[in-house]
């Protein structure tokens, strides 16, 4: 990698090629088809080659907006019949890289309709043009490549790169966000092992070609649509087993989590498919990257995962298969067109329309669960059913890089467990326990704590949390997602798939917050959940073990959208490698124990503090949010404030 293109890159000194496009756009009584051709044909024409110096794989973003194909009016229309998720394009994909990079685009076009046809010969174009630019510049290392691909198939590791660079880049180009990396350490290790079989990569020199392929993928992504800057999809999964159940982690794998430890940049997010049969060393391996302060490896385990949705009907081979998406949620490559993130369901909302409800009503707290089962199955009703007639805009390129689809089913995130839970045992604690009368409790909580205000320091810090391995709270965490996954079980979608549910909040976790008053574990009136599936903000917890065994407790086989348990690590924790083998050896038995998935933050608080007040020093700066991770100082402070109310840890 040439360390003068990381520098300019970091510094965004590429963003000077930047300009709008200047061709308009007359789209007026044409179908969405036709629509989307038109428009990437253009943007196509309009790109301007770019080679940046130093760099061997290339392609770099020069138009920076992609107009609509829509008006708003027409989107009104549209959304009156049909169900509009997110920005109407599928997403939170993973195409056949595999197939296309070995076949070549000239095949796909062959069984291409119309618009596909018309997509693939944008993307010549455009590659022509750039081999052109590198004829020009005397490049011809990259002019032979461009020779090549993306017309034929690759026939070694740096034509595999690129292939992968012009379609990664045309997905986006072509409208498409969230359109994840997949089992990257898989599909291209032939490529690399073949390479290296004929003596023409070391690993030192493989290393550092792949480094210059990372740093493509930081090129743009601030373009790329997101709730924040950094949520932009590029997730790129390692290890795990093969489709026999193998064990598949191999030296690309190795190579990539040295290469993101090298570059501490945000992309590409890497997520590490791990087991019960997963070395120490692997895990020790992923450390020294959260080390690094990236908020990454995502750990995601097979033994939960691939049984979890074996039992939702997938396949065994397409299951073991499974890869993340933009975030966290398990989805498969190549057939599958899940929308792993369709809407989300408030556990702590759920407790407070039940407590208004119900409470003077319920004699027992027995009864009272009865209640909140039953509004639990009611909201999943109402979610279900909301969801109709789901439409997307039409993706020709996105088609010919996807399988023949199978699986079409739809995630439902499970918001604020923890503040449920803890709100449901100081429930059962103070008011079945009749410390103190439904009314008062009502009025407590109504107030925001201003009445009865004694009591908030009570419920805020002296009552047992989850995350402290206490039964009495843990077993109403794990009666609340059965509950969760009992509602979901046996609806059917309209698009002839079924409904899963998770332990993850997206940015609910702000959201929800809003959507409900003070709870009855003490947080306070617009104060925000736990991220994901976490212990509450001011959950006063023992230590990361007895976190971990609490958080185990479910059966999470059953809620197996995804969500990880989210753990901060104060940066002092990653000072030898003593320390690494300790977080190692803790994240090794959240696997083994039984835990889904899990990402950690090598966090420091007086650090975060210092970059909100001057950003200028911190630019640099990475933290991990809910399923991604971002620059500090280019978050909005709700976000960053979140971070700096999150527990850190030592071991």
């Amino acid at each position: 990698m040439d360390r003068a293109l990381y520098e300019l890159i970091q510094k965004k000194k590429h963003h000077m090629y930047r300009r709008e496009l200047s061709v308009s756009l007359d789209f007026a009584g044409k179908p969405p088809e036709e629509r989307m051709a038109m428009r990437f044909e253009k943007l196509c024409e309009a790109e301007t080659p770019v080679i940046l110096p130093g760099e061997e794989i290339c392609y770099l973003r020069t138009i920076s907006r992609i107009p609509d194909i829509f008006s708003e009016a027409e989107w009104q229309e549209i959304r009156k019949t049909k169900y509009i998720h997110e920005l109407g394009y599928m997403s939170n994909v993973s195409p056949d890289y595999e197939s296309v990079i070995r076949d070549g685009l000239l095949k796909r076009r062959e069984a291409a309709d119309e618009y596909g046809r018309r997509a693939i010969d944008a993307i010549f174009g455009l590659a022509d043009r750039y081999r052109d630019e590198a004829v020009k510049q005397g490049r011809r290392d990259i002019a032979k490549t461009l020779e090549r691909v993306p017309r034929y198939g690759a026939t070694s590791f740096r034509e595999a790169l690129q292939f992968f660079r012009i379609l990664h880049f045309s997905l986006w180009l072509e409208g498409n966000y969230h359109i994840t990396v997949g089992r990257f350490d898989q599909y291209m290790f032939p490529y690399l092992q073949a390479d290296m079989e004929k003596g023409l990569y070391t690993e030192e020199s493989a290393l550092s070609l792949l480094e210059d392929f990372f740093l493509s993928f930081n090129r743009d992504s601030d373009l790329y649509p997101g709730v924040q800057q950094g949520d932009n999809g590029q997730s790129m999964v390692l290890g795990g087993m093969d489709s026999e159940g193998n064990d598949a982690f191999n030296l690309l794998s190795k190579l990539c989590l040295q290469a993101s430890e090298d570059l501490k940049m945000i992309d590409p997010k890497i997520n590490l498919r791990v087991s019960h049969n997963t070395p120490l060393e692997i895990y020790e391996m992923g450390t020294r990257l959260t080390r690094a302060g990236l908020g990454f490896p995502q750990y995601s385990n097979d033994d939960a995962v691939i049984e979890g949705l074996t039992d939702l009907g997938y396949d065994l081979q397409d299951a073991r298969d499974y890869v993340v998406a933009a975030c966290w949620e398990f989805i498969i490559p190549k057939v599958g067109a899940d929308i792993a993130n369709i809407a989300a369901l408030s556990f702590p909302k759920i407790v407070d329309t039940c407590l208004h409800r119900k409470l003077a009503v319920c004699h027992t707290f027995e009864d009272f669960m009865a209640a909140v089962r039953q509004e639990i199955h009611e909201e999943c009703g109402r979610i279900c059913s909301s969801i109709q007639n789901v439409w997307f805009i039409p993706s020709p390129l996105l088609r010919l890089c996807m399988g023949e689809i199978r699986y079409r089913n739809e995630g439902i995130h499970g918001t604020g467990i923890a503040t449920a839970a803890d709100s449901l045992y100081a429930i059962q604690k103070y008011v079945y326990g009749h410390e103190i009368e439904p009314d008062a409790f009502l009025d407590m909580i109504d107030s925001d704590f201003e009445h009865h205000g004694e009591w908030l320091p009570k419920l805020r810090y002296e009552t047992e949390k989850m995350g402290n391995d206490v039964d009495d709270v843990d077993t109403i965490a794990v009666e609340l997602l059965d509950d969760f996954a009992d509602a979901l079980a046996g609806r059917k979608n309209d698009r002839g798939g079924i409904f899963r549910g998770g332990t993850g909040s997206a940015m609910y976790y702000l959201w929800h917050a809003d959507e409900i008053g003070a709870s009855p574990d003490g947080r306070r009136k617009g104060e925000a959940f736990g991220a994901n599936y976490s212990p509450s903000l001011f959950a006063k917890t023992k230590g990361p073990f007895s976190l971990i065994k609490s958080f185990v407790k479910p059966n999470l086989k059953r809620v197996i959208n995804g969500g990880p348990l989210t753990l901060e690590f104060h940066s002092s924790m990653f000072t030898d490698e003593a320390c690494i083998q300790k977080v190692a050896q803790l994240v090794k038995t959240y696997i083994d124990l039984g835990g889904h998935q899990l990402q950690l933050n090598a966090v420091n608080a007086d650090v975060l503090r210092d970059a909100q007040q001057h950003p200028e020093d911190h630019q640099q700066l990475v933290v991990r949010i809910w399923g991604w991770s971002a620059y500090f100082v280019e978050l909005d402070k709700e976000y960053q404030d979140h971070v700096l109310q999150r527990t850190e840890y030592t071991i």
